[in-house]
C-alpha cells in the first residue's frame, strides 16, 4: 500500500519538469526547452486571436448588409465573450508563464482549454453548420510541431473529436438546444445522416491531419536529433566530442559557485598508443580506442549510483585521450577525492582487463576536484593535466590525484 505522502510525492514528480532540490544541468535544459514549447503555445494563440478577430469583424460588416444587429446580436454575444476570456488567459499565461514553466502538462492543458472555447464557437454559430469546426485542426497541427511527443497530436485530435461530437450529438437528441443563425437553411441539425456523415468527416480528418503531422514532425525531430548527435558526438567512439565536454565543464562550474557543491574531472591517456600502432596498425589501434571507449562508459555506468550516472559526462578529448566529468559519485552524491579516485581505479582496471584478440592496452589517470584544485576551468584542466603527466612520467597505467606524487 502506497502512503498518502510518497502518492503526493510521485504524482508532483510527474508533474514537473524538474522536481529535483538541486537539479542537473539536464534537469535545467528540460526546464528550458519547457518554458520555450509554453512560450511558443502562446505566441500562436495571440496570432489565432488576431486572426479570428479580424474574421469576426469582417463577417460581421458583411452578414450586416443583408441582417439587422438584432438578428447577429444573440450570435455573437457569447463567441465574443469567449475571445474575450482567450485573451484574459492568454495574457495571464504570457505574464507568468516563466515561472509556471516547470510545470510539465502545461501546454496540454492550455490546447484543451482552447478546444473547449472552440467548441462553444461551434455551438453559438450553427452548430453542425459552424464553420469554426476547422479550428481543431490547427490545435493538431499546433500540438504536433510544439509538444514533446507523438502521441500528443493524438491526444488533442481524440479530445477535439470527443468535444466537436458534444455540441452536434447534443443538438440531435436535444440535450442542447440549437442556436439558429442568419442565413442557414433546414433542420440540419436534426437529420441523423448528415450530423453522423458531417461528424465521421470530422473525425476522419482529425485523425488524417494528427498521421500526417506526427509522420512529418517525428521525421524532423529525426533529422534535428541526428543533426544535434553529429555536432557534438566524437563519430569514432560514440562519446562526447571535446567541445561539448568544454561546454558542460563549464557550466558545472557556474553551477558549483551557485550551489558550493563539489565536482572532479578525470583525463585519461591511453599508454603507448603511438607504438601499439606500429605493431598492429591504425586499424587495430582505431578499433581498440572504440574498445577503449565502450569499456569506459560501461564502467562509469556500472560504478556511480543507479539513476545518477546521466549527470556525469565521458568524452573523447582528443585522439587517444578522454575525459570525464563526474558530477555524481559512487554513492550517488558529489563525488570527493576519494570517490573520484575510486571511480578512476574502476575506469583504469576495466581498461587494463581489456583484449584484442592478442593485444591489451593500459590507461593513465589524471584526477582533479573542484574546490581543492581550482575553483575555475581553466585552473582545474591545468591541474587535471599535470595530474595525467605525473601518471605519465610514473610509468603509466595509474591513477594520480591533483598535488600528489604518483
Amino acid at each position: 500500500m502506497v502512503s498518502p505522502n510518497r502518492l503526493t510525492k510521485a504524482l508532483a514528480r510527474r508533474a514537473m519538469v524538474s522536481w529535483r532540490e538541486r537539479p542537473t544541468r539536464y534537469d535545467i535544459e528540460a526546464l528550458q526547452a519547457n518554458i520555450a514549447r509554453v512560450g511558443l503555445v502562446i505566441h500562436v494563440r495571440w496570432a489565432l486571436v488576431a486572426v479570428l478577430s479580424v474574421f469576426t469583424l469582417l463577417g460581421v460588416w458583411i452578414y450586416g448588409t443583408e441582417a439587422s444587429w438584432a438578428e447577429l446580436a444573440p450570435n455573437i454575444r457569447v463567441p465574443a465573450l469567449a475571445v474575450a476570456f482567450v485573451c484574459l488567459y492568454n495574457a495571464y499565461y504570457h505574464l507568468t508563464y516563466k515561472r509556471l514553466g516547470n510545470i510539465a502538462f502545461l501546454n496540454h492543458a492550455q490546447l484543451l482549454f482552447d478546444v473547449v472555447v472552440v467548441s462553444v464557437l461551434v455551438y453559438y454559430s450553427g452548430g453542425v453548420n459552424s464553420w469554426f469546426y476547422a479550428m481543431y485542426a490547427l490545435f493538431v497541427l499546433e500540438a504536433a510541431f510544439i509538444l514533446p511527443r507523438s502521441r500528443d497530436a493524438w491526444i488533442v485530435a481524440g479530445f477535439s473529436a470527443l468535444a466537436y461530437g458534444v455540441v452536434v450529438w447534443g443538438e440531435y437528441f436535444g440535450l442542447l438546444g440549437h442556436v439558429e443563425i442568419p442565413f442557414t437553411f433546414g433542420d440540419l441539425h436534426t437529420s441523423r445522416t448528415f450530423v453522423a456523415v458531417r461528424y465521421l468527416w470530422q473525425v476522419t480528418m482529425l485523425g488524417g491531419i494528427a498521421m500526417v503531422a506526427t509522420l512529418m514532425t517525428s521525421e524532423l525531430r529525426t533529422r534535428e536529433k541526428q543533426l544535434a548527435e553529429a555536432s557534438i558526438v566524437d563519430e569514432k567512439t560514440g562519446l562526447y566530442d571535446r567541445k561539448y565536454f568544454l561546454r558542460s565543464l563549464s557550466g558545472e562550474v557556474l553551477r558549483a559557485e551557485r550551489d558550493a557543491r563539489p565536482f572532479a574531472v578525470l583525463m585519461l591517456d591511453i599508454d603507448d598508443l603511438a607504438r601499439f600502432n606500429e605493431v598492429f596498425g591504425i586499424t587495430r589501434g582505431d578499433a581498440m580506442i572504440a574498445s577503449v571507449a565502450d569499456a569506459l562508459a560501461h564502467t562509469l555506468e556500472e560504478c556511480c549510483a543507479a539513476g545518477t550516472n546521466e549527470a556525469n559526462v565521458l568524452s573523447r578529448f582528443g585522439g587517444e585521450e578522454f575525459a570525464v566529468l563526474l558530477v555524481e559519485g559512487t554513492a550517488g552524491g558529489p563525488p570527493g577525492p576519494v570517490d573520484a579516485l575510486a571511480v578512476g581505479e574502476a575506469l583504469r582496471s576495466a581498461v587494463e582487463s581489456l583484449r584484442l584478440e592478442d593485444a591489451s592496452v593500459t590507461v593513465s589517470i589524471g584526477v582533479a576536484t573542484y574546490p581543492e584544485n581550482g575553483p575555475t576551468l581553466d585552473t582545474l584542466l591545468s591541474a587535471t593535466d599535470e595530474a595525467l603527466h605525473a601518471a605519465l612520467t610514473g610509468g603509466g597505467n595509474r591513477v594520480v590525484l591533483a598535488g600528489t606524487s604518483a
